[in-house]
């Protein structure tokens, strides 16, 4: 009997039903002058599963100006989970300050005992950790998905991170058991468009050898011009490039998958 070989790279789907959760914040963070971290406990939380980094859940954030819909007084904002620690039973949420949102305002203004709803996460794409390297690229929006797919790879593997920050007091640092080499495009030291800070730095990085992931999410039209430049210019398999915009410019912070 012949031993079936595994399919290299697979990237594997799953399918959750919606589940309405109640939050109590526990504890409050501030990491870097424009993050907030809020980590959140509830008995809700004991069936909760969080299987990849870039999961998104929705969070129903305080919002008078909604006077229609399913939840009149709420908004819908779709953020990552940073962490689950399923033995302390606490879900951390990260929180970028880089606008002045219903969901910013609320992070802003938490204290402990605080409440917030969630739903979610409805599904996660696993990407096979059996690439030969990494390469994650965002702003700070993406910086909790990234913090956890550094700190989740595999021994050893190299990873490069390249995140797009205010300033230097923005980066942050990630345990992790990977090969980790960090690129940090301060908005304080270079000029142009987001777009053009994040290409003159990716012009300039030299790929690994072997086959590779590359992971994207910023700002849509940031996120498509990014994914174009490594696939279009730089000939990276389109299949081995997923890219998100997480946040729109001039419109309600939504995930956006780009890859279809």
């Amino acid at each position: 009997m012949t031993d079936t070989l595994a399919v290299p790279h697979q990237i594997t789907r799953i399918r959750r039903d919606p589940v309405l959760r109640t939050l109590t914040v526990q504890r409050v963070e501030t990491p870097t002058p424009n993050l907030r971290r809020l980590h959140f406990s509830s008995s809700d939380l004991h069936n909760f599963d969080s299987a990849a980094p870039d999961d998104h859940i929705k969070l129903f954030v305080p919002d008078p100006t909604q006077t229609g819909g399913p939840r009149p007084g709420f908004c819908m904002r779709d953020y990552t989970p940073r962490k689950f620690d399923a033995a302390e039973g606490l879900l951390t949420i990260d929180f970028a300050l880089h606008e002045a949102g219903p969901a910013t305002a609320w992070a802003l203004s938490a204290r402990l005992g605080d409440e917030l709803q969630i739903g979610g996460p409805r599904g996660s794409t696993l990407i096979a950790d059996d690439f030969d390297w990494y390469l994650l690229i965002g702003d700070e929006t993406a910086l909790p998905a990234i913090g956890r797919r550094v700190e989740e790879l595999r021994s050893g593997v190299p990873v490069t991170t390249v995140v797009l920050v205010d300033s230097n007091a923005e980066r942050q640092t990630f345990a992790t058991r990977a090969a980790w080499a960090s690129q940090w495009v301060c908005r304080s030291e270079t000029s142009g468009a987001d777009t053009k800070r994040l290409l003159d730095c990716l012009e300039t990085l030299p790929l690994p050898s072997g086959e590779g992931f590359i992971w994207i999410a910023a700002e849509a039209q940031v996120a498509r011009a990014l994914r174009a430049y490594m696939v279009e210019k730089r000939g990276h398999p389109r299949a081995w490039v997923k890219a998100s915009g997480y946040w729109t410019q001039g419109a309600a912070a939504t995930h956006e998958k780009l890859d279809d």
